[in-house]
């Protein structure tokens, strides 16, 4: 078998995966974006171990720990998705880039004060 076809997949597996993750609006599509481009590093790491005949099988190996390495990643990108959509009803990445509260209107807005700090609250205390 000529290297050339399973590097080929790998290549356009890897480019698909690339375009999913610079492309998607949706967390659960970026993830599996994600999971395609380690499986196109899978079948190069296979491919080439099967093309340079390795007594120890290194290639494969390695496609282990980048197995493992991947449900571990999809396990906890998956429980972090959930967690947000809990908070935010929404898993648009575009609409999480901020990390502060939203308000009601859906906007974030400016820290508020306090209650008993600010101007209110010094001529309260004053007599």
């Amino acid at each position: 078998m000529h290297i050339v076809y399973p590097v080929v997949v790998s290549a356009l597996l890897f480019s698909i995966g690339v375009y999913g993750v610079l492309a998607r609006r949706n967390a659960i599509l970026v993830l599996m974006s994600v999971e395609l481009m380690l499986n196109a590093v899978n079948l190069n790491l296979v491919a080439f171990d099967v093309w340079l005949r390795d007594r120890l099988h290194g290639g494969q190996v390695l496609t282990l720990f980048v197995i493992v390495i991947a449900a571990a990643e999809i396990g906890l990108g998956l429980a972090i998705v959930l967690a947000v959509y809990r908070n935010r009803q929404s898993i648009d990445v575009d609409r999480l880039r901020d990390l502060s509260e939203t308000g009601a209107s859906g906007e974030a807005g400016p820290p508020e004060e306090p209650v008993g700090v600010g101007e209110d609250a010094d001529r309260e205390a004053r007599p």
